[in-house]
């Protein structure tokens, strides 16, 4: 028989990031002492010079820091010419502040961002650092402090506001500047501040690699990434062409060149797994080793909660299971924003012939919602193999950059780090979308590299989401559609499985694994998720796999039977109880009739349940008894 299919990946969509709108919360300051507060955030001005000063030769006090950023929250605004910015971003950030001052700080910025534009300028100034850091050759720490300094600051004062808009269209960022005020000469007339703000930063993030020097300037680039793409959280679950997300849209404008050293740049480091020096000096911590004002900030009013297990940490800890990376995990929590983007087109725009694909395979075209093309999922689903290149084989060159990494080492890299849902979904996309990944995946002979660790997630369904088994689940189908696949998960003998409790497996076969835990998913599924998908999806896998089933192990072979007994007994009950509801007279007919739709409902379920079931045993006894005897 034909091997089932997946149905459209649009047609049954799976939330991977928190959908609902996170709020900023901070406590009071633990310290009950009386203190001397920020005076210039009441009255920014206060007794300061009108140009906020370092000090002799630049020194950085305490009284100055204070003064700088009660400037910067203050309701004077300031020229980006002034010489203000360059000592604002050079200060060495090392003063605390308590958590309420902090709160207060984001509320006077916030306010006075309407006419001081403050937010647009230090923007602006954090892409000229970057560029600075990219066309020098050799670049100061002083350079990547002002671009760090800058980063930093950025996503905390972005983030409340974004948090405690109103309005959809965002227009409490106040992007808005005039563009003839000294100091912009240079800045392009035809590019909005989101635009260039976005090519700045994904620019640097795609053209500069990770070193010992510029590590915690990807960090707070991929942190500031987030924050800016955060605005989805305050849409509905579907996108609609009214939809504002300025940074996200001008990300998605960007050119080629940019998106594919974007794309493998992030990929690269998830690959990579680079680490921040323990032994590292960053602007954000005292000398003396204590949180700095940037710090204390962070950890109330820039703690990035955008996604459920997110932690927001500097430093990196090794666990039994491996080292883990920050800069590795941020960079493919971006990646997946950035691929999983989708532009409605507005009824007003009129639809091109190509870039646009349709929400459902399965819906009429008239009706289905169009959206642009996502130019970082199509990079994704392009990239090509770097110690094998298809074009010279196959003559289909891609037109424009093309991603290019090392398919064995991103293979190695998911089987080491399949642990959580963003690892799923990276894997996900990548045997969905890109089919030289497919092809180099289904002609490996270490198959349990990934394998095992999505089995033992399977093995552990109690603990995941119904959205997260789908995802599993899919992968294994996809797969599944290949006979070699089928053919080697069951000569592949595994020496035992540690993870596995209800029986000691030793020398058993993947394939026979494979078996088990699905059936066992099978039963978790129709005794707690009912959910009808995914049941048909594990049949579907035991479908494609049964012709090719190949010493087929005892515990295996009598899960399949005892399936096949379970699903029995169900549906004979279930006709039972119809049988009787028939025959039955109740004064409430319409109650009868829709208890007996239920019925009848749930009883189509089963047989089909049962058919595919049939199948899969006929498939085995037909094709594959000699090399099945336990079957029998």
């Amino acid at each position: 028989p034909p091997p089932f299919r997946p149905k459209s990946p649009r047609s049954r969509p799976f939330k991977t990031f928190a959908s609902s709108r996170l709020h900023l919360a901070i406590s009071p300051s633990p310290n009950p002492r009386p203190r001397q507060t920020l005076g210039a955030l009441s009255d920014p001005m206060g007794a300061a010079p009108s140009t906020p000063r370092l000090g002799e030769a630049g020194a950085a006090s305490p009284g100055a820091a204070e003064q700088m950023f009660a400037a910067l929250v203050g309701d004077r605004a300031y020229p980006i010419s002034s010489e203000f910015w360059r000592q604002l971003l050079e200060l060495p950030l090392t003063q605390q502040w308590p958590r309420d001052r902090v709160l207060q700080a984001c509320h006077a910025f916030a306010q006075n961002n309407y006419h001081t534009k403050h937010l647009a300028k230090i923007l602006i100034h954090l892409v000229w650092c970057l560029q600075e850091c990219t066309s020098a050759s050799s670049v100061t720490s002083s350079v990547y402090r002002k671009a760090i300094n800058a980063a930093y600051i950025s996503s905390i004062f972005l983030k409340f506001i974004i948090e405690n808009a109103k309005a959809d269209n965002w227009q409490e960022l106040c992007l808005d500047i005039d563009k003839d005020e000294k100091g912009l000469e240079i800045f392009p007339s035809d590019q909005s501040v989101e635009y260039f703000l976005m090519k700045g930063v994904l620019n640097y993030i795609g053209s500069v690699d990770v070193s010992p020097e510029s590590c915690y300037l990807h960090h707070e680039l991929l942190n500031l990434m987030l924050v800016l793409m955060s605005t989805q959280l305050c849409s509905g679950p579907s996108p609609e062409p009214k939809d504002v997300h300025p940074f996200i849209d001008a990300a998605m404008l960007q050119d080629s060149s940019i998106v594919a050293s974007v794309v493998q740049k992030l990929l690269l480091n998830f690959v990579r797994r680079p680490q921040i020096p323990s032994n590292g000096s960053h602007p954000v911590f005292s000398d003396d080793g204590g949180p700095g004002v940037l710090q204390r900030v962070g950890s109330a009013a820039a703690n990035f909660v955008l996604l459920p297990y997110y932690t927001f940490n500097y430093f990196v800890s090794a666990s039994a299971e491996g080292t883990t990376s920050q800069l590795a995990d941020n960079s493919l929590l971006v990646l997946l924003i950035l691929i999983y983007y989708r532009k409605c087109i507005s009824m007003n725009e009129s639809i091109p012939t190509d870039g646009v694909y349709m929400s459902d395979s399965n819906t009429n075209v008239k009706d289905a919602p169009a959206f642009h093309e996502n130019p970082y999922c199509k990079a994704l689903n392009n990239a090509k193999d770097i110690q094998f290149d298809h074009a010279d084989v196959e003559g289909n060159a891609q037109n424009g950059p093309v991603v290019s990494l090392s398919f064995a080492s991103l293979f190695d890299a998911l089987g080491t780090c399949l642990k959580d849902e963003s690892s799923v979904l990276l894997l996900y996309s990548l045997v969905h979308g890109n089919c030289d990944f497919q092809e180099y995946v289904l002609v490996r002979t270490d198959l349990d590299t990934l394998l095992m660790p999505i089995l033992e997630m399977l093995y552990n369904a109690s603990r995941k989401t119904s959205n997260q088994i789908y995802m599993l689940l899919i992968i294994l189908l996809i797969l599944s559609q290949d006979s070699t696949f089928n053919a080697s998960v069951h000569k592949l003998v595994l020496p035992s499985v540690p993870w596995y409790q209800e029986r000691l497996m030793h020398q058993t076969s993947l394939g026979s694994l494979m078996v088990v835990v699905l059936i066992r998913t099978i039963k978790y599924n129709l005794s707690k998720l009912r959910d009808v998908y995914l049941h048909t999806n594990c049949l579907a896998i035991l479908a494609n796999m049964g012709p090719h089933a190949h010493k087929l192990s005892a515990y295996a072979s009598q899960r399949l039977v005892s399936l096949f007994d379970m699903l029995s007994r169900k549906y004979a009950k279930l006709a039972e109880l119809k049988n009787d509801k028939a025959l039955k007279v109740t004064p409430d007919q319409m109650e009868a009739d829709i208890i007996s739709d239920d019925t009848s409902t749930e009883l189509h379920i089963y047989t089909d349940f049962l058919r595919i079931v049939l199948e899969i045993i006929n498939a085995i006894l037909t094709y594959a008894l000699p090399r099945n005897p336990e079957v029998c």
